[in-house]
């Protein structure tokens, strides 16, 4: 889209000038210039490109600029938003302009470019999910004509020629493109008189037209016309171009007019773990090649989606933690639990197939039991390898898997290795083999080694799950279904890549949450931080290499967390709790900004305040024991901790050897206690610079904060929330726009953002309802600045109706989100619909009173009819996806809801040590076989105007098209509702901007 090409091949030196032209709305002080490959052009260099002038036209403000050049010439080029110093606060998404000057221009010319300003969301079709899944057809259009190649030649003294392009993505085959306009050469709005584009390649249409000066100014639009003559033309209003007075007028006028203006293409998708799918044929869990039954249930309901959770390997503890799917052991590496056994040989003896029949029929269980399936998965994998190892690893295609992987996959085997001889997983503990080389890696996995065998069975196992999951990401693409993956913030502390790249993770350090409603310590993951600074010397290496792995399977993926790419919460190593973090990067209060307003007993702020009587309260009778054991009395009643327990692991571990000696009871309660104690200061020192000081997190709530006298109370409550929600905004929107376009120009992956809970910064936490306490601080970036990066980057956000972004709203309004949106009733981390609509009653009544419209006594459980009001609003949504989880889909139908409901949740937020077991009670075979549910969401999802797979047509008999299934029968009262819902556009008003 970005590249419109112009024939070049003279070789004279005459002058042409080119001018620039680009409509742009900036704030004060911003300016727009232009840069590009040639020196005329800055050669990249900013700071020496073409500054350009704004002149109002209408409405628009129109920024113009002009170079002279030679004719022949040819540069890439750019648009940047740029401050008084020049300095890049801007510029635009998608690849380079190109630009070729004309065959025989004439000395004196002067070439217009009208360009529009390339956003994020223009390169959205260009991405592999819409390129090569659901324009797939489009894409595959030949080239009719090249860009370089101009029709008409320019002649006459009083004309111009205009040369038209547009980016049609989803033009279906034997579909023309014509540009109609007010002119008798654009055909006087007449399809049949006006220009037919060519198919350049990539997208593109083009055409010239050679055009009388007094046939200015032009109004126009594109259409496309099919070989059913059907006719589109473009929504919105006429497009216009004017030869505005100068003193040089444009022989040759080159029109970028952005993408053909179509309703925006809105899709629907599926989500569910790859752990929770269940088929006839896996052994206790999904399995990769479970997707391709997936894949045709989704084509048939009408999904253009299947999403996941991250499915790299977690085999860390060797235990059920390692069902924790974003603690991975590498970031590369797929998990052998997704393996399909009987797929490894075409000649599996009958003993070990009796191995797998036995395993399938005792781990058929209600959940996944984690830890038996991986070891049943193992251990019969590794009687198949020995039998085969020889024929498979010298073949072929493991030979070009094994080349194209061993930058990775030999680290990941021999930390594999290592970690059962040492059985943990924890490197520090690893003796020689603790620092990773290179020397020592090539002979831990020579073939000389006695445990050579050991290295080849981990190749052997992501060898397979590398065959079975291309299998069935192929066959997703074939059926029109994006497949999306999820990209985990962070690494585990013991994994491959922190042994291999340890200077890439800041290791004294481990990432978070800050506290919210449901914990008020917060959330501690463990994760050590990304070392940005460090990463950034070998141009993102490992990030790129990361990216370009998941792409080989997924065509879109969720980034977990997003804010923590504006900035993320830091905890020290030492830390169990994410109370006592800070946001890094963040500008801190400095020493010097503290004493200017007064504050000066820094030791007396940032060490734990404990004071007798607070020993006393907490501990009671046992207190003097606590003192004696974890306090020195520096002075009389105040304590400070000793040395071997000032941190909360140093606590833990104390505690622990007591409990073992029977010195004390209620272990859990003492150190909730301690730690509260440890916690009670008001600043957080800089470790690493003593001077620089973070506010604790509700530091209003600790004693030490209560105990101070009221002017200190109200510098530091300032400085507390200009810290919190002011005084980073500029550095985390410059620090996003740094790391988040490392990701996505590591793949053509559609990238969407996991950015719940997004609070205005000048929304006073005291006004927000309770329901946002929980991703207040979480989310403190200002929110017009986390919009406009997204915006601005292409990027899609997700929006869940419980937790709106809105202050004013306890449910989001489906009807109002932006069109750059995943819309979804659900999601991984919270409760399905069904147990959120049974496990509050006044929050029920509370929506169907708002959000229905109705005062009647909403129904106690999560009925069809109430599945189905929810479920059409997010599809008739303007969200460019409305993706729902499986359960979510099951409650459209009775008889899958005799599970309790409590028992259908993914993940439980609050609980660190939760077991992500859920597996859903009906197989895929069954869910095939059950026409009444897929006739159901099918008519949902096309009465939706959302598109849908082709294949749907192929594969669905005329049975299956007609009469009112059982269940639509039933939903009728859903209907209803639906027509209650209040701002909410049924179809026939719809309207997507």
């Amino acid at each position: 889209m970005a590249n419109w090409g112009i024939s070049s091949g003279s070789k004279s030196t005459e002058s042409v000038t080119v001018g620039f032209r680009i409509p742009y709305y900036t704030h004060w002080g911003q300016s727009l210039l232009v840069c590009g490959s040639e020196p005329v052009l800055g050669s990249w260099n900013v700071k020496k490109g073409v500054l350009l002038a704004p002149s109002h036209h209408g409405d628009e403000l129109i920024w113009r600029g002009s170079i002279t050049v030679p004719s022949g010439y040819a540069s890439e080029y750019s648009y940047y938003v740029v401050d008084d110093g020049r300095n890049v606060l801007r510029w635009e998404m998608g690849e380079k302009r190109r630009l070729v000057l004309p065959e025989g221009v004439k000395d004196g010319d002067v070439v217009e470019l009208y360009d529009l300003w390339q956003t994020g969301s223009d390169t959205l079709p260009f991405t592999s999910a819409f390129k090569d899944v659901i324009f797939r057809r489009s894409a595959s259009l030949g080239i009719e004509r090249p860009l370089v190649v101009l029709q008409n030649n320019l002649d006459e003294i009083d004309s111009v020629l205009i040369h038209f392009r547009i980016c049609c993505p989803s033009i279906e085959e034997d579909t023309a493109v014509y540009v109609i306009g007010s002119c008798s050469k654009l055909g006087q709005w007449k399809i049949q008189n006006g220009v037919k584009l060519s198919h350049g390649g990539d997208s593109v249409w083009h055409a010239d037209c050679v055009v009388r000066r007094g046939d200015f100014p032009l109004k126009y639009k594109y259409c496309t016309y099919g070989k059913a003559e059907n006719i589109s033309l473009e929504i919105g209003s006429q497009r216009e171009l004017s030869l505005e007075s100068s003193k040089s007028q444009p022989r040759y006028i080159f029109l970028s007019d952005g993408m053909f203006r179509a309703m925006p293409w809105r899709g629907a998708g599926v989500a569910i773990p790859m752990f929770s799918v269940r088929s006839e044929e896996d052994v206790g869990v999904g399995e990769f090649l479970d997707l391709k039954l997936l894949v045709d249930w989704a084509v048939e309901s009408g999904f253009h989606l299947v999403q996941l959770l991250p499915i790299n390997d977690t085999s860390v503890h060797g235990m059920w933690w390692d069902s924790y799917p974003y603690s991975s052991l590498s970031v590369f590496a797929l998990h052998p639990l997704y393996l399909r056994l009987d797929a490894l040989s075409k000649n599996i003896p009958n003993d070990i197939k009796h191995d797998i029949l036995k395993a399938k029929e005792e781990l058929d269980k209600k959940d996944v039991d984690y830890e038996a399936t991986m070891a049943a998965k193992l251990s019969i994998a590794k009687k198949i390898f020995s039998l085969e190892k020889n024929s498979v690893l010298n073949s072929s295609t493991f030979q070009k898997f094994f080349s194209e992987n061993e930058e990775w996959l030999k680290p990941y085997a021999a930390f594999c290795f290592l970690r059962d001889f040492f059985e943990t997983s924890d490197h520090s503990q690893w003796g020689r083999f603790s620092q990773f080389s290179k020397e020592k890696l090539d002979k831990l996995v020579s073939i000389e080694s006695l445990h050579y065998d050991i290295i080849c069975f981990h190749y052997y196992i992501q060898f397979h799950l590398h065959l079975q999951l291309s299998e069935a990401a192929g066959y997703a693409r074939e059926k029109g279904v994006v497949l999306k993956g999820d990209l985990p913030i962070g690494v585990d502390r013991n994994s491959v890549d922190t042994w291999v790249y340890p200077n890439l993770f800041r290791m004294n350090t481990a990432t978070g949450a800050p506290p919210d409603y449901f914990d008020k310590n917060g959330q501690n993951w463990g994760f050590p931080t990304y070392n940005w600074e460090e990463m950034s010397k070998d141009n993102y290496a490992w990030w790129r290499a990361r990216l370009t792995q998941m792409a080989k399977y997924f065509t879109a993926y969720r980034i977990d967390h997003i804010l923590g790419f504006f900035r993320i919460w830091e905890l020290p190593e030492h830390a169990m709790t994410g109370l006592v973090g800070k946001f890094r990067p963040s500008i801190p209060l400095s020493q010097e900004e503290l004493e200017r307003e007064g504050i000066w007993d820094f030791n007396r702020l940032s060490n734990p305040y404990v004071r007798q009587e607070l020993l006393q309260e907490k501990f009671g009778e046992s207190w003097p024991f606590i003192a004696s054991n974890f306090f020195n009395e520096y002075e009389k009643h105040h304590y400070e901790f000793k040395e071997d327990c000032r941190t909360e692991k140093k606590i833990a571990a104390k505690l622990k050897s007591f409990v073992q000696r029977s010195l004390l009871e209620d272990e859990n309660k003492i150190r909730r206690n301690l730690f509260d104690l440890l916690q009670n200061i008001v600043l957080i020192r800089d470790p690493e610079d003593a001077k620089k000081f973070y506010p604790r997190f509700n530091l209003e709530d600790t004693t030490s904060f209560m105990d101070l006298d009221d002017h200190s109370k109200n510098i530091l409550k300032r400085l507390y929330y200009d810290y919190y929600f002011h005084r980073q905004d500029n550095l985390w929107r410059q620090n996003a726009l740094k790391t988040l376009p490392v990701l996505l120009n590591c793949s053509d992956m559609l990238a969407c953002g996991e950015d719940l809970g997004l609070i205005p910064s000048c929304v006073h936490p005291v006004c927000l309802p309770l329901s946002y306490e929980r991703f207040l601080i979480r989310s403190s970036c200002n929110f017009d600045i986390i919009s406009q990066v997204m915006q601005e980057l292409g990027l899609v956000g997700l929006r869940i109706q419980r937790m709106p972004s809105e202050p004013d709203l306890e449910f989001g309004i489906p009807s109002q989100y932006s069109y750059m949106t995943v819309c979804a009733p659900s999601c991984h981390d919270c409760s399905t619909l069904r147990a959120w609509w049974e496990e509050d009653e006044e929050r029920r009544h509370r929506f169907f009173k708002n959000v229905v419209g109705s005062d009647k006594l909403p129904p106690s459980k999560c009925v069809p009819d109430v599945a189905y009001f929810v479920l059409r609003q997010h599809v008739e949504a303007p969200s460019m996806w409305a993706i729902f989880p499986l359960q979510d889909l099951l409650v459209l139908k009775g008889e899958y809801m005799t599970r309790p409901a409590t028992e259908e949740t993914i993940n439980d937020p609050t609980n660190p040590k939760h077991y992500w077991r859920y597996r859903a009670h009906v197989t895929l075979e069954a869910l095939m076989k059950d026409r009444d549910l897929i006739s159901t969401i099918k008519n949902l999802i096309r009465g939706s105007g959302r598109s849908h797979p082709l294949l749907v047509e192929a594969n669905t008999s005329s049975s299956r098209e007609t009469g009112n299934t059982t269940t639509e029968k039933k939903l009728v009262s859903g209907e209803a509702l639906t027509a209650q819902l209040k701002g909410v556009p049924q179809r026939e008003s719809l309207v997507v901007s």
